[in-house]
């Protein structure tokens, strides 16, 4: 998967539609930190403020306090005297914590089918997720074939159809009802036999605290693993970006429960501050596969931590679009 690089956000790449959604928020954090910082001297009054905004742009407690642990030991050594050197190393700090979690999806070639399971909760837009990942699957060559394991939901076998006839994937679907870990296992059987590459696998939303529904997601784990041992090659986790902390919360429930190998972070286009996505690269630090701005194919772009950072405050960048 090839990804193009846009000089200019605001020539209307990936990441530069990214920087104006979030410019569109009324608690902007790049509009907010350019106020506050302007040509002030670095005291604690700044500090503190900038404390305050970064934990109301959904940053969190606990990576905020990390953020301004670093920034603090450089104002202290003298290496940060104004507003314009302090947003610089908020940059980089920033920058810091996301970096780890820049990887890219890989299918491995030697493992075909390539199982990718994906889960998370009810309304996150998992679904329309892995309609968008197929898309770029078969756009770059792969064989995919999508494995209808909501069999609870009214609309999302219909909802996934669509998304196959969209992007040329086939689909495996069975009666609303059936056993999802039935319905996997059938999918694996018939992508072995027509040589397909990628099996994405829907699963049914549910909260990370309903922990007989967590149960049902081990249980599709275990099934896919008597078919292949080491399947499956991912874990997706999709989740909503306006959840805030709670979104955290279930990327931590989730990764205990099916071990996550991947997340998908959507819906930063709505009233997500954006900051919840260094909260949970902080805490968990798993891979950031994909970022979702919208409902297009083209609203769904490979995660690139500077890229974002810039975004996020409001910075010029180099931006990386989604192909």
């Amino acid at each position: 998967m090839t990804d193009t690089h846009d000089k200019s956000p605001s020539s209307g790449g990936f990441f530069g539609r990214l920087r104006e959604r979030f410019s569109r928020g009324a608690r902007n954090l790049g509009e907010s930190l350019g106020s506050l910082f302007g040509s002030r001297e670095i005291d604690a009054d700044l500090l503190d403020e900038l404390e305050t905004r970064l934990i109301g742009a959904d940053v969190g407690i606990e990576a905020t306090q990390q953020i301004l642990k670093e920034l603090r030991a450089k104002v202290a050594r003298r290496e940060l005297t104004d507003g314009a050197a302090l947003h610089a190393a908020l940059r980089e700090t920033l920058i810091g914590i996301l970096k780890p979690c820049e990887q890219a999806l890989t299918i491995d070639p030697q493992r075909q089918p390539f199982v990718i399971m994906v889960v998370g909760v009810n309304g996150s837009g998992k679904t329309t997720s892995i309609g968008k990942l197929a898309q770029r699957l078969t756009h770059s060559g792969h064989k995919v074939m999508l494995a209808a394991g909501d069999t609870f939901r009214a609309a999302a076998s219909e909802q996934l159809d669509v998304w196959a006839q969209r992007s040329g994937a086939t689909i495996l679907q069975q009666p609303p009802g059936a056993d999802p870990a039935s319905v996997v296992f059938d999918a694996l059987r018939a992508a072995k036999s027509r040589g397909v590459e990628v099996v994405i696998a829907d699963t049914a939303g549910r909260l990370h605290s309903q922990s007989h529904l967590m149960e049902e997601l081990k249980k599709i784990r275990r099934v896919v693993q008597r078919f292949d041992a080491d399947a499956p090659h991912e874990v997706l986790l999709v989740l909503d970006a306006n959840q805030g902390q709670n979104a955290l919360a279930q990327a931590i429930e989730f990764h205990a429960a099916v071990g996550v190998t991947g997340l998908v972070i959507t819906k930063l286009d709505g009233t997500a501050r954006g900051g919840i996505v260094v909260a949970i690269a902080r805490r968990l630090a798993l891979p950031i596969r994909f970022i979702g701005i919208g409902e297009q194919a083209a609203d769904f772009g490979q995660f690139d931590a500077a890229a974002f950072t810039d975004a996020l405050l409001g910075a010029p960048a180099s931006v990386k679009s989604a192909p």
